[in-house]
């Protein structure tokens, strides 16, 4: 079993840190919050105080950080985990970032002798609880091979995208697809209302025709059809607007740089950017429903 250093404990990291420990590994965990320490010191992992001293008694380093500064600062500089990593040790990036500060970061990890994937996920909280989620990796075959068996026990599908930053740039293009389909969606509920047509009669043939697809079928933004869905919760947050706006932004940045056409994010992003305005950033992404509700 290995030893792991797992710096950020948030709500996805933290589910996924103990999936970690359940494996029989041996985790040391960081993060700012000290509850979140303090959770994860609970399912059996060691406590430490920062990241770059759990880095160099580490064979893994996982982390899982809110943006691009976020990574920079915490790999890169002289108390960073790659100065502090010993030569041969695996960092694995979970972050959702830029694809630039990927492959920066990539770089100078293997200029020390490192090895490292970036790995963002798909599946939300419930999947980081249930060790369902995707990974889409970024990296050398060698650095995929030694990756993979840690991240089968937080994920059930774990696919090599290629080199250093593909990981993320599969994650933002899949993100984007879900970010419009989910208004897509929203909006064709809101047109049957005011058409007089049931939401489940909407649902049941849409999911078996032409307009089926995920945000329909297992996150329908509107209550009853799928219970599991959020939107019978209020919708509690699994995925934030928040989180979808950084998406979508990320997006738009990659796109501007490619001078790739992405009309349609665009539109999404803005949309959005006015539902986190509302005061709704807090909410899961699929509320964008009652937004377009008005």
């Amino acid at each position: 079993m290995a030893r792991i250093a797992f710096i950020g404990l948030g709500n996805m990291g933290l589910p996924m840190a103990v999936n970690l420990i359940r494996a029989g590994h041996q985790v040391e965990g960081v993060d700012v919050n000290p509850a979140s320490v303090a959770k994860l010191k609970e399912a059996g992992a060691a406590p430490v105080e920062f990241a770059h001293v759990a880095a160099a008694r580490a064979d893994v380093v996982i982390t899982m950080l809110p943006a691009g500064k976020h990574v920079r600062d915490v790999y890169l500089g002289a108390n960073g985990i790659i100065a502090a990593a010993n030569p041969g040790t695996l960092l694995i990036d979970c972050s959702t970032i830029d694809v630039d500060t990927a492959r920066a970061v990539a770089a100078e990890a293997e200029a020390k002798g490192l090895f490292m994937v970036d790995a963002p996920v798909s599946g939300g909280v419930g999947g980081a609880s249930a060790g369902t989620l995707t990974f889409m990796v970024g990296g050398t075959a060698q650095a995929f091979q030694r990756a993979e068996p840690i991240l089968q026990k937080m994920g059930k599908t774990i696919v090599h995208a290629g080199g250093a930053g593909t990981g993320q740039a599969a994650k933002i293009c899949n993100n984007m697809i879900l970010g419009i389909s989910m208004i897509a969606v929203s909006e064709a509920f809101v047109m049957a209302e005011k058409l007089g047509l049931d939401h489940q009669k909407l649902f049941d043939i849409s999911s078996k025709s032409s307009g089926q697809c995920w945000s329909l079928t297992t996150y329908c933004p509107v209550p009853g059809p799928v219970p599991t869905s959020p939107a019978n919760r209020n919708y509690e947050p699994g995925f934030t607007v928040a989180m979808m706006l950084k998406d979508l932004r990320l997006a738009q940045e990659a796109a501007r740089a490619v001078g790739a056409n992405a009309e349609m994010g665009a539109k999404a992003e803005r949309l959005y950017s006015a539902y986190a305005d509302s005061g709704e950033e807090t909410r899961d992404f699929s509320g964008i429903v009652r937004f377009i509700r008005g």
